[in-house]
């Protein structure tokens, strides 16, 4: 019986380009802080509540952006005695986090428009749509400096999800502000508001599955281990793996243990050649951190639940 472990880093395409990510974090907070000082003028200045509700939802993802930041630098933290693997986990911590700010924005945008709905007040319909214009191209631009990476971390995706979704809030002022001044429907404001808390839910739902599913250890998402199981199946000279376990040391990178089940007769050249197969093919598939138990045998093990990765 023996042990490999390995973590290497080849820079396939799932990796992220820290120092872009970085600097996207850095002017989405600027540009987003600067937006919500010009919202919280105008909006006592118009006394336009909308364009004060919108500016705290804007100064929520503004501390979202600040959390993201930080946890994207604390995942190049080194190991310590105390945390062995460093704190790559607060990446997750605050994906988590960051979904339920989003939640808490959608309670507090359906909130203010029910209020509205019931007691409509006069607003100045051109004033908001020009503002909230100017948001639609402060938050889309943000947004897209993370769109190269976003599928390749869930807190750069996190980050995203909040400034596409401040766009769309951006957009639905805008829509509501034009048609107020034309037609005096102030209640249209309310409604708008609804659907845009809907729009908002449906894209932070799987961001929360997500989210809280790596906080609890759970498989991430786009990774079956009964494929996992398979493919080491189809190295030639494995017969079994078992006792698979695999989790997120952080939003970007996967961990795997397992026992690896190879015949008598395999010798320490074929093992090697063996493990190094199966490391390369579990790479690809977004999993660096490595670690296998060899055993002897003719196959599987004895237990009830190895099929289910225990």
């Amino acid at each position: 019986m023996s042990h490999d472990h390995t973590h290497h880093h080849h820079g396939h395409s799932h990796s992220i380009e820290a120092k872009n990510v970085n600097g996207a974090f850095i002017a989405g907070i600027f540009l987003n802080a600067l937006f919500v000082v010009v919202e919280v003028i105008v909006g006592f200045s118009i006394n336009s509540l909308s364009l004060l509700a919108d500016a705290g939802h804007n100064l929520a993802d503004v501390g979202a952006l600040i959390l993201s930041l930080l946890a994207f630098r604390l995942m190049k933290s080194q190991p310590t005695k105390n945390f062995t693997y460093g704190l790559k986990k607060t990446s997750v911590l605050v994906a988590l986090l960051n979904a339920m700010v989003l939640l808490v924005s959608i309670g507090a945008i359906v909130y203010e428009a029910i209020h509205r709905l019931f007691k409509p007040e006069p607003l100045p319909g051109i004033t908001i749509a020009i503002v909230a214009g100017v948001g639609i191209v402060i938050n889309a631009s943000s947004a897209l400096l993370f769109m190269r990476n976003k599928e390749s971390d869930l807190n750069v995706k996190s980050a995203y999800l909040h400034l596409m979704s401040d766009a769309v809030v951006s957009l639905g002022l805008v829509i509501g502000g034009i048609i107020i001044y034309f037609t005096n429907l102030f209640w249209l404001d309310s409604v708008l508001s609804m659907v845009v808390a809907a729009v908002i839910l449906f894209n932070t739902w799987n961001l929360l599955k997500e989210s809280l599913r790596l906080s609890l250890d759970g498989v991430p998402a786009n990774i079956e281990i009964e494929d996992i199981r398979k493919m080491a199946l189809g190295i030639k000279g494995v017969q079994d793996l078992h006792h698979i376990h695999i989790w997120a040391l952080s939003t970007n990178q996967n961990a795997l243990t397992a026992h690896l089940v190879l015949p008598f007769e395999t010798s320490i050249e074929e093992e090697i050649k063996i493990k190094h197969e199966l490391r390369h093919q579990l790479e690809h598939k977004n999993i660096s951190h490595i670690t296998l138990e060899t055993e002897r045998g003719k196959g599987a093990c004895e237990t009830e639940h190895c099929d289910e990765g225990q």
